[in-house]
């Protein structure tokens, strides 16, 4: 199952497909919370995509059968032992893809030209995900995070490794001479060529860089370092490059809880200094209307905030979930038109936004 979406795979998904492009959601749940009625979910999600495939006229006996094929092979990758809050199958003539979110979805079968993708931007987005680039003398290895986990990425051409002729590691060992590897030209030629292939990294999928090491390795790094080093932050770890998921996790979730306190500490000031220059909307009637207006500078949502609503004319009124018209991914909706028209969207806890209930925004003019 697929959970990390880069600029480029969301311009994939995003083009124009063959009738039908068939996009099936369903909540999902970790562990055993819950999770017993999932299966029966993804079967009752599945079942009403067959049905759609038979009863539209616009599908040919020879296309339902391609794309109900692809919908099996979905069904035969998606592993609900390791689920998270949404589970997300797209299936189309030819191809089908299967995407595991941390972020619930509204139970949903569509057919269309194009594959659904808001919930897939909202809960990118939500995830907050990141780089952690782990550097040693002998290896430089790239982990992407975002939700409670790392894993390794082999984005760039890493992980990089830098094999010394005269290495002798009984004797490094012995003497403790580990500081005298980062002052060779090899090791300075070596973790210039993992900052130039973090560099671009960077430029195909910008995101928050965190760099990890013994302080030696950190300091050669900023020596010699051009480009995505320069503004990473550092966390003083060594070991990492050789480690596995859960201790690179381990090492940079004290900082990663900070800076989210200090994103969230930051939210509220912007949002406060624009309510005193009349530059604040919130509510999800109002900020609909900003955002696809494209005023939106920047966008504030609390975490688990979801609510279903359903359009009378100009304006959002509050739903039931099930409701004729009833749209329940709304939240989703503004998020993915803020991230197009260019807006800064941040994700905060729970709580942060007082009385705005939810959702709030910084407008351009």
């Amino acid at each position: 199952m697929e959970h990390a979406l880069s600029p480029a795979t969301l311009a994939e998904l995003r083009r124009p497909r063959p009738y039908p492009a068939v996009s099936v959601l369903t909540p999902t749940h970790r562990r055993e919370r819950g999770s017993g009625q999932d299966p029966v979910r993804l079967r009752n999600a599945l079942t009403e995509a067959r049905r759609r495939l038979e009863s539209d006229p616009a599908v040919t006996r020879e296309r339902r059968a391609d794309v109900e094929a692809q919908l099996d092979r979905a069904l035969a990758e998606v592993d609900l032992t390791h689920a998270e809050d949404g589970l997300v199958i797209f299936a189309a003539p030819g191809e089908h893809q299967v995407w595991s979110l941390a972020r619930t979805v509204p139970e949903r079968v569509v057919l269309s030209d194009t594959f659904l993708t808001r919930n897939l931007v909202s809960a990118h987005a939500a995830e907050r995900p990141f780089w952690v680039l782990s550097l040693s003398a002998d290896r430089a290895t790239l982990w992407s995070g975002g939700a409670g986990r790392v894993v390794e990425d082999h984005s760039g051409g890493f992980p990089l490794a830098h094999v010394r002729e005269d290495f002798d590691a009984q004797r490094q060992m012995r003497v403790g001479d580990q500081p005298s590897t980062f002052r060779d030209e090899g090791t300075r030629h070596f973790l210039r060529e993992a900052d130039t292939a973090m560099g671009a990294v960077l430029r195909a999928d910008p995101r928050p860089l965190y760099v990890t090491g013994e302080q030696a390795a950190l300091s050669l790094m900023d020596e010699v370092g051009t480009g995505a080093a320069r503004s990473a932050v550092r966390v003083r770890h060594g070991g990492l490059a050789h480690a596995g998921p859960d201790a690179v996790w381990q090492a940079v979730s004290p900082v990663l809880e900070a800076e989210t306190r200090r994103n969230a500490a930051s939210v509220v000031r912007e949002l406060t200094a624009a309510r005193g220059r009349r530059a604040y909307a919130a509510g999800v009637d109002e900020l609909w209307q900003s955002a696809r207006d494209g005023r939106v500078r920047l966008l504030a949502v609390e975490e688990n905030y979801r609510t279903t609503v359903r359009e009378t004319g100009d304006h959002l009124v509050p739903a039931e979930s099930g409701d004729l018209d009833a749209r329940d991914d709304i939240v989703d909706e503004i998020v993915e038109r803020c991230l197009e028209t260019g807006a800064d969207v941040r994700f905060v806890p729970d709580g942060t936004l007082g009385e705005a209930h939810g959702i709030a925004c910084v407008l351009r003019y």
